[in-house]
């Protein structure tokens, strides 16, 4: 199944990175495309984006300063099926790829994908003290999976912070 593309620019506001691609992701080509996956609601519900956005139209998302990676980009059925190498390679060029493109803001999808990708063992939700690229702030943010069992307005609270964070530090307006 062929890779998903990332969907990348200068200037973003928010880098959204996940563990990797679903395999409805690959089936699509677009981020976030398996149906029982919260995110584009999240997205709509925490104020991040205006209206509720389709997976086919995560390329738009560029318009909003809004962009997406993964730490490794083939698409699994889960991330039982990524190898340790995999997650190694991919850690590399996601550290090249924030390096490069500078996101205001890196938001990994995920508690596993920020320690999977930084090495450290814990973390919290939110902004994190220590970023991993100067210039860049870390933030982490529940899985938007439909397996997540946390509550859906606990989730949505999180993702509000990075909105307030955007309208607060960047200017930007609801």
């Amino acid at each position: 199944m062929p890779e998903i593309e990332d969907h990348l620019d200068y200037g973003l506001s928010i880098l959204f990175i996940g563990f990797n691609p679903s395999l409805r992701s690959g089936e699509t080509g677009h981020h976030y495309a398996n149906p029982r996956n919260n995110f584009w609601r999240i997205l709509e519900d925490s104020g991040l984006t205006p209206r509720r956005y389709l997976p086919q139209e995560d390329g738009d998302l560029l318009k909003l300063g809004f962009g997406f990676t993964n730490i490794v980009a083939r698409p699994t059925r889960g991330i039982e099926d990524i190898a340790r190498e995999e997650y190694r390679e991919g850690s590399r060029i996601l550290q090249a790829k924030l390096a490069r493109y500078l996101p205001k803001v890196a938001c990994y999808v995920g508690k596993g994908v920020y320690t999977e990708f930084t090495g450290r063992k814990r973390t919290n939700w939110g902004f994190q003290p220590d970023s991993v690229v100067d210039g860049v702030v870390d933030f982490v943010a529940p899985s938007s999976s439909g397996l997540v069992r946390m509550p859906m307005q606990e989730i949505i609270s999180i993702y509000k912070e990075l909105r307030y964070y955007l309208e607060d530090e960047l200017g930007n307006s609801e």
